[in-house]
């Protein structure tokens, strides 16, 4: 079955490459496009998104310059599997790698090896982050995975990319071969744990910062947010070198420049949890002459449409693997709706997980089949000094009911939050009789998904591989279980599900 279902994809692939050369066109005018991803950087931790303490000049232009997505969501709140959704343009459990650091299968799709295929140079610098290289895990032998066959060029070490992972990102963007159209993947380790940039350039203050309700406003915590700012601002600066290389090559105009985060910035209740300050990501498209400029679409998107997008404005039909809807439509008519429901996972991320979750403009409903565990986050939000100051006031006494969110154990098993009133979903709604229906009817729509993407949740999952409470190592190596979705043949589904 997944033989058959990576050759209908290759096939597909080959039928609409051979149409697009077959006609002769001696300038190649399909639009370059750079998507850079930054690593755990929170939705609203950008100027351009409402927060005023922190330094980002480079990317509140490319705001201004471009479209602000102001309700964008990932499919997951976790590194890699969510590198792996984007990157597919499927769900974490059809991607075969719904787990962090679980290596995409060979029979995945990548958007970049359709563009490859299409014609254009495609080139990857900085965290690589989607398994082993070859993609072989289980015995698989199917050949090069899926990462490889998608770029030309790519460089995945960290000596080579530097603290930040932006080292490289000019080097590849002047040593490209100008006859083509170009695809770069740029993504940092900006601002992902340990903090590396308190010495750079440009720093941001523990006295500016903005502390979250859900954290403890003390010197601590303060401390470790600016590091955590410091992050961005690197990120943000090297932004800045690549806009302004598009503009010293000539290419600007005919760029594509894209922005967006794998997951919420790494803090307790942020990072692995499956509200919007774990779920939502910032997202800014440039396009000159395409996009206008300043503009802000309030329309629903998911991750996974980005994919089936850059393939429509490069002139490539999708193709059947991609889950997403292309929403180049916003471009021209950034004032439209467009998705009803978003839907997100929260699998084995350091500690044993099963929560799902759907999105409307208006409200959030989650599941949580594992409620016997409280959610500090994961190891590194865990063993972080926010946490441990956190922690520290709660046993002082000294923490209120927002704060005290990650100790609750059990857990309830539903969730429902009226995202209007309510949009950091504080106050939850499930027992309140007043919104019975809108759970059972949003209950409804996410089982309807779960069954239509082949989603599982088996009753052997990865275990913890960390204390709950210290973050510190406990399991040796990799433990693996089963996967999510891997019962219902998820890796070969192409169902959307609810849209």
């Amino acid at each position: 079955m997944k033989t058959f279902f990576f050759l209908i994809a290759v096939i597909f692939t080959f039928i609409t490459f051979s149409s697009c050369t077959s006609e002769k066109n001696p300038v190649d005018k399909r639009p370059n496009i750079i998507f850079i991803i930054g690593d755990d950087v929170g939705w609203n931790d950008l100027g351009c998104y409402g927060n005023k303490g922190i330094k980002t000049p480079n990317l509140d232009q490319l705001s201004r310059d471009g479209l602000l997505f102001g309700n964008a969501y990932l499919t997951t709140s976790s590194c890699s599997p969510s590198r792996c959704s984007i990157i597919t343009g499927r769900y974490p459990h059809n991607t075969g790698a719904a787990e962090l650091h679980s290596p995409l299968p060979a029979n995945q799709i990548l958007f970049p090896e359709i563009l490859r295929a299409h014609g254009y140079y495609t080139a990857q610098a900085g965290k690589w982050h989607f398994g082993h290289t070859a993609g072989k895990r289980n015995n698989d032998t199917t050949g090069l995975g899926p990462a490889v066959r998608a770029f030309d060029r790519f460089s995945v070490s960290w000596k080579d990319n530097g603290d930040g992972g932006e080292n490289r990102w000019l080097q590849f963007l002047r040593e490209r071969p100008e006859d083509k159209p170009f695809f770069m993947w740029f993504a940092s380790y900006d601002s992902h744990r340990p903090w590396g940039a308190d010495t750079f350039k440009i720093t941001n203050t523990p006295g500016k910062v903005w502390v979250p309700a859900f954290l403890y406003d003390g010197k601590r915590t303060r401390r470790d947010l600016a590091s955590y700012y410091n992050e961005i601002t690197r990120l943000d600066y090297y932004v800045g070198r690549v806009m302004e290389e598009l503009k010293k090559q000539g290419i600007a105009k005919n760029t594509i420049l894209i922005f967006t985060s794998d997951n919420g910035r790494p803090f307790p209740r942020c990072k692995t949890r499956m509200y919007d300050s774990g779920i939502k990501t910032p997202l800014l498209i440039r396009w000159p002459g395409h996009i206008a400029a300043g503009s802000t679409i309030d329309a629903m998107v998911s991750i996974i449409d980005l994919a089936p997008t850059l393939l429509e404005v490069a002139g490539i039909q999708p193709g059947p693997t991609f889950q997403g809807h292309s929403f180049a439509s916003l471009f021209t008519h950034p004032d439209k709706e467009f998705r009803q429901y978003t839907f997100s996972e929260h699998n084995w991320h350091d500690y044993e997980a099963c929560e799902r979750q759907v999105r409307t403009k208006d409200f959030l409903y989650l599941i949580n089949k594992r409620p016997q565990f409280d959610a500090w986050g994961p190891a590194d939000a865990v063993a972080s000094p926010s946490m441990k100051e956190l922690y520290q006031a709660w046993l002082d006494g000294n923490t209120d009911k927002l704060q005290e969110d990650v100790f609750k154990k059990p857990r309830p098993a539903e969730e429902l939050y009226d995202c209007v009133n309510d949009p950091f979903q504080f106050y939850d709604l499930a027992d309140d009789p007043r919104f019975e229906k809108q759970k059972e009817d949003m209950k409804k729509v996410l089982e309807r998904w779960m069954q239509e993407t082949g989603e599982t949740c088996p009753e052997h999952i990865t275990p913890d591989h960390f204390d709950r409470k210290t973050g510190k190592r406990i399991l040796k190596g990799f433990h693996w279980g089963e996967m999510p979705g891997r019962s219902g043949g998820a890796d070969t589904i192409t169902r959307p599900g609810p849209f």
